[in-house]
């Protein structure tokens, strides 16, 4: 930008931004709104607008309402976006706890949970289990990543649906999966 924002205009920046997109980092308005990393978090603070965690959880909490699988407590990282039938996005933060104390690379159980977890929650169904996870891990995870699972029907037929989840840190898809989940529902 080549002249600085008055405080208002740059309120009305930083909640055009966060309407856009409530995931943004603190660091990351900072850049597109050319300020220091303080200064946004006393505009939001005066906003009233929650940091980056709560507006996950905000969002999230609406989302596992939706979910008719499973409980939103057994949802494996945050549901962020759901559509019933047709797509989801959760987000996991990964820290050492699940990783190898070693190599510090997360554990793969930690990955397949937060895809299957998904692909259970995104079909609009009663009950669902897998019936078969063709799955591939393409790069590691290393603790301290965020985790952003896409999962999308691609097809029901009967009481089977197929689903398939892309895990991706930073724009780079880390896992996918095809699911075939089976409902327990009569059709």
């Amino acid at each position: 930008m080549s002249r600085s924002l008055s405080k208002r205009e740059r309120h009305k920046l930083l909640l055009e931004k966060i309407e856009e997109d409530p995931f943004l980092t603190d660091e990351e308005l900072a850049e597109q709104l050319s300020v220091s990393i303080p200064t946004i978090r006393l505009d939001r603070l005066e906003l009233g607008i929650p940091e980056l965690r709560g507006r996950i959880k905000n969002v999230a909490e609406e989302n596992y309402r939706k979910v008719r699988s499973m409980h939103g407590r057994e949802i494996i990282g945050e549901l962020v976006d759901l559509n019933l039938g047709q797509s989801g996005i959760s987000i996991l933060e990964t820290n050492m706890d699940m990783a190898f104390e070693k190599t510090r690379i997360v554990r793969g159980h930690f990955i397949y949970s937060l895809a299957e977890s998904l692909a259970i929650a995104v079909i609009d169904a009663q009950v669902a289990l897998v019936g078969v996870a063709n799955i591939k891990y393409k790069t590691p995870v290393y603790a301290g990543s965020k985790l952003v699972a896409k999962a999308e029907v691609k097809r029901k037929r009967d009481n089977k649906y197929i689903v398939w989840v892309k895990i991706y840190v930073k724009q780079e898809e880390t896992f996918r999966g095809k699911f075939i989940l089976v409902s327990l529902e009569k059709v």
